[in-house]
């Protein structure tokens, strides 16, 4: 019997050890917060990676998320400027920066602290598109929407040991029965600004067309004066030369011997060289040496 009872109790010392070692021993990983709470009141926050004691059966230990998290909220009905109705859904990250705080002010619970975001998120994002045109939403979806929601986030979490990092929208879109009636008439529009455009550019096609007509009459009619003008120039030096050449009567002798020399080389051409001429003619007075008697 005392054999026995010299071996239990050495192993209940060990076994009490073994349990009292594992309540006083917390693990921190690198991605959370641990709290250490004794009867309620938080002690001590731990925020760095690795081994750390507690007092067992007194102290308690629990964690909180250290890394960024996502919130989606879910999808609802907005009113732009113009009075048309929207649908807007978006998401938010968001982390915790003071866990005391957060467990102060928020119960250390991440859905109250998602539902205050929720609240606040939703106001910011109705304000922004309630004071914009239905046109103007749809055309800033790709970060401008969410970069005017962020601008006019006026709430500072700081208070409930929170940082929102991001508001961004995943959908801005119109209500389904209204969409097709929405989008017919954009279509419409846009197709009235491209007719405009159309006749615009006709109406410039048809300018062009007439000052290049206009101009191509002008080039040609002033061609033509030029043409005249030097042709009468012409036609006046030939008169000139025609006066100067009939200024004596040697002078014409000679300008109508060269003529009848010229019209008889042309007429003998090819391999006909018989040349028949009247007696009165002025190359048959040339050959026949009444030329100059004649004169």
């Amino acid at each position: 019997m005392k054999k026995t009872v010299k071996i239990i109790v050495p192993v209940v010392l060990v076994l009490a050890l073994l349990v009292i070692l594992a309540g006083s021993l917390v693990v921190t990983q690198p991605d959370e917060y641990t709290i250490i709470k004794q009867f309620g009141a938080v002690v001590k926050i731990i925020d760095q990676p690795g081994l750390s004691f507690k007092t067992p059966f007194v102290q308690s230990a629990s964690t909180l998320p250290k890394t960024e998290m996502l919130y989606d909220l879910a999808a609802s009905d907005v009113i732009t400027s113009d009075k048309k109705s929207m649908v807007a859904d978006s998401f938010v990250l968001w982390k915790i920066t003071d866990p005391l705080k957060f467990i102060q002010t928020l119960s250390g619970s991440v859905a109250n602290a998602e539902s205050r975001i929720n609240a606040v998120v939703y106001n910011s994002l109705k304000t922004v598109i309630s004071s914009m045109k239905q046109e103007a939403v749809i055309s800033g979806r790709d970060g401008e929407l969410a970069a005017a929601i962020m601008e006019n986030f006026e709430q500072n979490f700081d208070d409930y040991g929170l940082t929102v990092l991001a508001i961004e929208t995943k959908r801005i879109d119109l209500p389904d029965e209204n969409k097709a009636a929405v989008y017919e008439r954009m279509i419409s529009e846009r197709g009235n600004i491209a007719a405009s455009y159309a006749a615009e550019g006709d109406a410039q096609a048809k300018q062009i067309r007439s000052e290049a007509d206009k101009s191509v009459e002008i080039t040609v009619s002033e061609a033509k004066a030029q043409a005249e003008r030097i042709k009468a120039e012409g036609e006046a030096e030939y008169m000139r030369i025609l006066s100067q050449a009939y200024d004596t009567q040697e002078e014409a002798d000679f300008y109508e011997f060269m003529r009848a020399l010229d019209m008889a080389r042309s007429s003998l051409t090819g391999g006909n060289k018989t040349l028949v001429l009247s007696s009165d003619s002025p190359i048959a007075q040339i050959f026949s040496g009444q030329w100059g008697t004649a004169q």
